[in-house]
């Protein structure tokens, strides 16, 4: 039996979901600018729909919704399309050394542009960003504050209300990158204070190359330039043609997402425990990166990441390969590369730590069974490891 546990990377296409895309890329495929005809105008209106759709899950209005490809996308017209409406006296940027890379690369771009940028540490051990700290990094000139509501690798959750009152307080732009929280907690865009916002639809089981970008529109109203121009699609902020199946797709998993919440949370959250009862019994010295579990308003539901002493972390991964268990260290964006997890490096742990560490994440479709079974087998996996290292 294969496992799948690797749902920070991408998740499982819900059916409901395939089903809502399968008209769209068959019979009523017309194109949404097209409208002398009626294919046209009725891809225009199954837009429409979406966008209202998208922006209900998230507390948005639907001319705040830019539909882009996914929350790489996003973040990038995020961040260097607010950029570019800046004036120069205003060229400071503060994000945080956790961040998911894409949002560190573009800032990074932005840096080697002339822009000044702070990049600020979390809490060692839980990876939190104290609010305080937020404040003692902003500056005259600073424009734009970035930082993840949840992390992709060890699930810690950001004070983010506390963070946007600090930034709005010094009356500059925070950008938020969603694509890990929706499904799995609350996301209500005012809540949170976000001014931009980001998300992808294959985090909670909507298709890959689906994304969108929340531009505030109201009170503290967010203009951003373009980064591809072309036939004025998104309102002129995303050129191009909707890719209407996948617009389709994204909302109705966001409608799903969110109409799941009232139960969902709370049975991820006690298959996550088991998972991390039973490795604890069954591998000696597991020990938990990251917050703790204690409290979803700190740590995902569905998030785990685990460090195991005395084994090499890749040798562990292509064991458990073998072994039909999907998993991962880090983000899938960054496992090709040799270097550890640069969140797990910022947390404190040494090399050989974040390469001995494994990171699980749980959908909507993870069993209690493929939890029972997982553990037994990593366990098995790490036994032989050390066996063959002692012997």
């Amino acid at each position: 039996m294969r496992i799948y546990l690797d749902n920070h990377s991408t998740t499982r296409l819900d059916p409901r979901v395939l089903e809502a895309m399968l008209p769209w890329l068959t019979d009523r495929y017309g194109n949404a600018g097209s409208a002398t005809h009626e294919m046209g105008r009725e891809a225009r209106g199954a837009v429409d729909e979406a966008r209202e759709a998208a922006a209900a899950a998230i507390g948005a209005t639907p001319r705040e919704i830019v539909f882009t490809s996914g929350a790489t996308e996003s973040n990038n017209i995020a961040i260097l399309g607010h950029a570019a409406r800046t004036p120069p006296a205003r060229r400071h940027v503060v994000t945080v050394a956790t961040e998911h890379n894409a949002v560190l690369d573009p800032v990074g771009h932005l840096e080697r542009t002339g822009f000044a940028v702070t990049r600020l540490a979390v809490e060692p051990g839980t990876g939190r960003v104290p609010p305080a700290a937020v404040a003692a990094a902003l500056r005259p000139d600073t424009f734009l504050v970035s930082v993840m509501l949840a992390n992709n690798e060890i699930g810690v959750v950001q004070d983010m209300p506390a963070i946007a009152a600090r930034v709005h307080a010094h009356g500059a732009v925070l950008h938020v990158d969603c694509a890990q929280a929706l499904g799995r907690m609350p996301v209500a865009v005012d809540g949170l204070g976000a001014d931009l916002a980001s998300f992808s639809a294959h985090k909670f089981h909507g298709p890959k190359g689906a994304g969108l970008l929340y531009v505030r529109r109201r009170e503290r109203v967010v203009r951003i330039d373009p980064l591809v121009h072309g036939g004025g699609q998104e309102r002129g902020m995303r050129s191009g043609t909707l890719d209407v199946p996948a617009i389709v797709g994204l909302a109705t998993a966001a409608r799903l997402a969110v109409g799941a919440l009232g139960t969902e949370p709370a049975r991820l959250r006690a298959l996550r425990d088991r998972l991390w009862r039973l490795l604890r019994e069954g591998v000696a010295g597991a020990t938990l990166n990251g917050p703790p579990l204690d409290d979803p308003a700190v740590r995902l539901v569905n998030n785990l990441n685990v460090r195991i002493p005395g084994v090499d972390g890749h040798s562990l991964l292509a064991t458990l390969s073998a072994d039909g268990l999907a998993l991962s260290s880090g983000s899938a964006c960054s496992s090709e590369s040799p270097r550890p997890s640069h969140v797990l490096l910022a947390l404190g742990l040494t090399e050989d730590e974040a390469r001995a560490s494994l990171r699980f994440g749980l959908s909507r479709f993870t069993t209690e069974a493929e939890i029972d079974a997982a553990a037994e087998r990593i366990a098995a996996g790490v036994g032989r490891l050390r066996g063959g290292m002692t012997g």
